[in-house]
């Protein structure tokens, strides 16, 4: 490797993923998009915004604080890298509390009206008292904020309105009776799990009306706080981001986080790292609000709109509006589902796939199912990394253990956010008598893999690039190869062997398994485009993943930029690369895609010499995923389904309407293109055409 490409740059990972989010905001800015899709886009743009605060920047916040003069180093960059990212924020938000304004107006326009608590007339206020004392007075709670030590003991799954009361002038002047004289100030928790964020009242002459719950509470304030005396009240929304736990992801040198864990003393798992609220909020209740959360000088305190917790907006109700949502399309059922056969023989016969949500995950779930009560199954394998809240899987699963099957579930306590729901399912299993892994200590198991073991020995195994979660099929677009070759079936098998003894020597041949070898082997994949391009032979390199941010796969792809090798990729999220430095990365195209579904699945395309060598899995090109997790990359060889993740490719890398420039400077410029025509193509909805067409056939 030469010095200029040794030294090329690397966009962080974390200001690389403000840029990704800002898509998603971008997104919901586009007037095009239906309007109750803008909203859902504003929801999960600022969902992601707060676990980004929770895990990452709990993380640069750590290692900035930390003072091992062995880590100064990494502390400097960490504060630098904090002060970019909050520079971002701040612009972002600006553009976020706009677009709002915007989608709310246009709300309007249609009908829709979202009141605030002075804008309700008699009718509607003797309905929003009535909804209060029949659904939500037994659920408000104010805390005198007098009597708070530190609100980071509370939650920050909600939203908080920060009360000031007083007794107005005109009342002190009429009162007969002397009249408190000082100022109370209260916390409210908003109870949106109780009714949810958005009220609706009712109809009018095909009106439809709502409310946010924080203004059904500022309505509500007089009954709350009656017999008080106080007839002035002024509420405030506000947020607070806690720190949730440690991430360092192996990003740094080894030993950095156990130096870290000894060395920081100072921050707590749940300080608050992030604070927003309503910059209406007066000066004096502002500064007792702060001084109840253990504030940082590293820490982003950013004064916003009215509201605030807008991840709600993905639950925002449709009002019977569906001309304001994205057509609906159903899930594809393949012929081989409509027919009454044996999947497991038919997977036998020929390797299948499904590329859900196009196609139905039922697929799937049949398997399982057949495999529960098929006389010639004598286990089943699987692992399981999120599980959806009532699992067909897991139903079929613990079908084929009372049914006397072998079964055998890897199931990740540490799926992040899901951890609670995994426990409970496990013991489920357990009670079934499912033999249970809990994954393996220090390596994190989020391949997607199933094995299911036949008595003729003609054993079925199923790879996917996602969760084995009916949910996320729905949302997410992901891929699922069934095969019976005896080669990678026989590899799937023994990667579970891998689990249960995790530092035995096994050696994969078909199969791309990390820890073990899977960088390596991704390096010799490029190096080989690489030595096909010098020697005038076919090369190129296809990819889709989530994330690319491993820097010896980033200066491995430079290399083979260099020596002219054309690198197209499709980057939802963080991409470390830069593209169009001459002589380094002027063959390198990536397009980054926000649509409907959420762009997930995983697959690799390299020329080798004409062979086209496709695979597919669980892995993106990041550090955690090729050195600490158990992840698994298959080859693909059936020529139809190599052919239809060409097409996946090609069919993204051809999308001027969802898809943008991902080049290292965050612009987010529209996609014109591979030939740069920017003719209208949508890839999601042209390969759901493209579905419908081959099933017809």
């Amino acid at each position: 490797m030469n010095k200029k490409i040794a030294s090329a740059p690397h966009i962080d990972r974390d200001l690389s993923w403000m840029y990704f989010n800002r898509r998603i905001l971008q997104e919901a800015m586009k007037p095009n998009v239906p309007l109750l899709e803008r909203l859902s886009f504003l929801g999960i743009y600022s969902n992601n915004l707060d676990e980004f605060f929770r895990v990452r920047m709990a993380t640069l916040s750590r290692i900035a604080e930390c003072e091992d003069k062995s880590l100064r180093s990494e502390s400097e960059h960490a504060k630098q890298l904090i002060k970019q990212i909050n520079k971002l924020n701040n612009r972002y938000a600006k553009e976020y509390e706009r677009t709002i304004h915007e989608v709310t107006d246009r709300l309007r326009e249609e009908n829709i009206f979202l009141l605030k608590e002075n804008e309700l007339d008699e009718e509607q206020q003797a309905f929003v008292s009535d909804f209060f004392r029949r659904q939500l007075s037994g659920f408000v709670s104010p805390v005198w904020l007098s009597a708070v030590k530190q609100l980071t003991e509370a939650t920050d799954e909600n939203i908080y309105l920060a009360v000031k009361m007083q007794v107005s002038e005109a009342r002190k002047v009429s009162a007969t009776r002397k009249l408190p004289s000082r100022t109370d100030y209260a916390l409210i928790e908003l109870p949106v799990s109780v009714c949810g964020r958005f009220i609706r009242l009712p109809d009018r002459e095909e009106r439809s009306y709502l409310m946010y719950l924080d203004d059904v509470i500022r309505f509500c304030l007089p009954m709350i706080f009656s017999g008080m005396e106080y007839d002035c009240f002024e509420a405030y929304a506000f947020k607070f981001t806690k720190d949730a736990e440690m991430e360092i992801d192996n990003d740094l040198r080894n030993g950095t986080l156990q130096k870290i864990s000894k060395a920081i003393k100072s921050r707590k798992k749940g300080d608050a790292l992030r604070v927003i609220y309503d910059a209406e909020m007066p000066k004096d209740l502002l500064k007792r609000v702060m001084n109840r959360l253990n504030l940082d000088k590293l820490d982003t305190v950013l004064g916003g709109g009215r509201y605030h917790n807008h991840k709600d907006l993905m639950a925002f109700p449709d009002c019977g509006r569906c001309d304001l949502k994205y057509p609906r399309w159903l899930p594809i059922l393949k012929p081989e589902l409509q027919e009454n056969v044996s999947l497991l023989r038919l997977i036998q016969k020929q390797d299948r796939y499904i590329h859900v949500p196009f196609h139905s995950f039922d697929y799937y779930i049949r398997v399982l199912q057949e495999a529960a009560l098929s006389k010639d199954v004598k286990s089943i394998k699987t692992t399981l990394y999120r599980l959806a809240k009532d699992s067909k899987v897991v139903k079929a699963l613990i079908c084929a253990a009372r049914n006397g099957k072998k079964v055998t579930v890897v199931i990740e306590l540490l799926a992040r956010f899901d951890e609670a729901s995994n426990i409970d399912w496990s013991k489920k299993m357990q009670d079934a008598g499912i033999h249970v892994i809990f994954g393996v200590e220090g390596l994190k198991v989020h391949s997607k893999i199933t094995h299911i073991g036949m008595k003729t020995g003609s054993d079925i195994a199923c790879i996917s690039t996602g969760n084995f979660h009916e949910g996320n099929a729905r949302m997410y677009t992901d891929y699922m190869l069934m095969t019976a070759s005896r080669s990678v079936v026989r590899e799937v098998n023994s990667v579970f062997t891998f689990i249960e003894k995790p530092y035995s020597p096994v050696h994969f041949k078909e199969l791309l398994v990390s820890p073990n070898e899977m960088k390596l082997r991704f390096i010799r994949l490029i190096n080989d485009e690489i030595k096909n391009r010098q020697s005038g032979r076919p090369a190129y390199i296809r990819v889709k993943v989530n994330h690319i941010t491993d820097s010896a796969i980033v200066k491995k792809l430079y290399e083979a930029s260099a020596a002219g090798v054309p690198v197209d990729m499709l980057v939802r999220g963080n991409c470390s690369l830069v593209t169009g430095i001459p002589g380094i990365s002027d063959t390198i195209h990536i397009s980054g895609i926000i649509d409907r579904y959420l762009e997930h699945s995983r697959i690799f395309i390299f020329a080798a010499g004409g062979e086209n060598k496709t695979f597919i899995g669980s892995a993106d090109w990041m550090p955690r995923n090729l050195d600490n997790r158990i992840e698994v990359i298959a080859p693909v060889y059936d020529a139809r389904i190599k052919e239809d993740l060409w097409k996946v490719i090609d069919f993204g890398l051809r999308d001027t309407c969802q898809g943008s420039v991902v080049d290292g400077t965050g612009e987010n410029r529209p996609w014109m293109g591979e030939d740069g025509s920017g003719v209208p193509f949508r890839s999601q909805e042209e390969l759901y055409k493209y579905y419908l067409v081959v099933n017809e056939l």
